[in-house]
C-alpha cells in the first residue's frame, strides 16, 4: 500500500471501531500527512522506513518552522498510536516515536469570566429590532446552556431535542471518546430554552433534523457560527475581552469548584477521563 492508502485505512478504523470524533480524526490526518510528506521528500515509500533519527530530523524541522511545543507533542502522540497499529499488522518492526520525549510544556491557566461579567453577558437587554431580537432569543438560550451545564462546543452544536429533558432539567450529551453523560440544566437555562423552542419550531424545515439550535434558515447552528455569535453578544453587552465558547465552560468549572469544593463532581460534569485535567481549576480556585 502507498503511504496515503495505509493512512486512510488507519483513520477509517479509528473512526468506525473507536468512535473518535471528526475533530480528532482530522487532527490525526494533519499530523500523519505531515510525516508522509516528509518521508516522500526523502524518497521513502514505506512507513517502516521512519526511524528515530529521521523523526528527530522532522521534529527539528518543525522547530525551525516555529511549530509550538504542544503541536509537536500532539504529532508524537499521533505517531505512537499509528505505529502501534502498524506493528500489530506487521507493517512496522518498531515504534520510532516511543523513545522520544519533548520538554514539558508549562500549562497556562484557563481564562475565565468572573461571575459579574457572566451576569452582564447573560442578563443583557434584548435588542429592539428584528432580526436581532429573534437571534438574541436563540443566542441567550445557547449561552445559558453553555454556562449552566459546562458543555464543549461540539456537544452543544450537535445537541438534539431528544437529548433535552426540559421539564426534568437535564440534557444528555455525547463527548470525547463517544462517551455520554447526563447533565443538570439550571433554572435560568431552562427558562431561556423554553423561550427559544417556539421560535425554533418556526425556523425548522425538512433539513433541520432534530438539532436543538438552528439558523433562521433551519440549518444546524454550526460551531463556527456559535463562536461568532457569542463574540458578537459579548461585544454588545460591553464585555472588555474577547469571549469564546470554551471560556464559558471554563467559567462554569471554576465557579462550581469555588462554591462546592468538590473536584470529583466537577470532573464528572466536565466529562474528563483523568482528574489531572480537572485539577488545573484548583489553581484558579487557589487564586480566588
Amino acid at each position: 500500500m502507498t503511504l496515503d492508502a495505509r493512512l486512510e485505512q488507519f483513520l477509517a478504523e479509528q473512526s468506525s471501531q473507536r468512535g473518535l470524533s471528526p475533530h480528532t480524526i482530522a487532527a490525526y490526518r494533519r499530523d500523519l500527512q505531515k510525516v508522509a510528506q516528509f518521508l516522500g521528500d526523502n524518497g521513502l515509500r514505506e512507513w517502516r522506513s521512519l526511524d528515530q533519527f529521521l523523526l528527530e530530523e522532522l521534529l527539528a524541522r518543525c522547530h525551525e518552522q516555529a511549530l509550538d511545543i504542544r503541536s509537536q507533542q500532539r504529532l508524537l502522540s499521533s505517531l505512537r498510536g499509528f505505529y502501534d497499529w502498524l506493528a500489530r499488522r506487521g507493517d512496522a518492526a518498531f515504534n520510532p516515536a516511543r523513545g522520544i520525549r519533548l520538554k514539558t510544556h508549562k500549562r497556562e491557566l484557563p481564562r475565565v469570566l468572573d461571575a459579574d461579567l457572566v451576569q452582564q453577558l447573560l442578563d443583557a437587554p434584548a435588542p429592539d429590532d428584528e432580526p436581532e431580537a429573534s437571534l438574541w432569543r436563540r443566542d441567550r438560550a445557547m449561552m445559558e446552556l453553555f454556562y449552566s451545564s459546562g458543555l464543549r462546543l461540539s456537544e452543544l452544536a450537535f445537541s438534539t431535542l431528544a437529548q433535552l429533558e426540559l421539564r426534568e432539567g437535564h440534557i444528555t450529551v455525547t463527548g470525547k471518546g463517544n462517551k455520554t453523560r447526563r447533565l443538570p440544566v439550571g433554572r435560568k437555562a431552562r427558562a431561556a430554552l423554553a423561550d427559544w423552542l417556539p421560535l425554533r419550531a418556526q425556523w425548522a424545515n425538512e433539513k433541520s433534523g432534530d438539532f436543538l439550535f438552528l439558523t433562521p434558515k433551519g440549518a444546524r447552528f454550526t460551531e463556527r457560527a456559535i463562536q461568532l455569535r457569542l463574540a458578537h453578544q459579548a461585544r454588545r453587552a460591553g464585555l472588555p475581552q474577547h469571549v469564546h465558547p470554551h471560556m464559558l465552560r471554563h467559567s462554569f468549572a471554576s465557579h462550581l469548584l469555588e462554591s462546592s469544593q468538590d473536584l470529583r463532581a466537577v470532573q464528572e460534569l466536565l466529562g474528563h477521563a483523568d482528574i489531572s485535567t480537572t485539577q488545573i481549576y484548583t489553581h484558579l480556585d487557589f487564586q480566588h
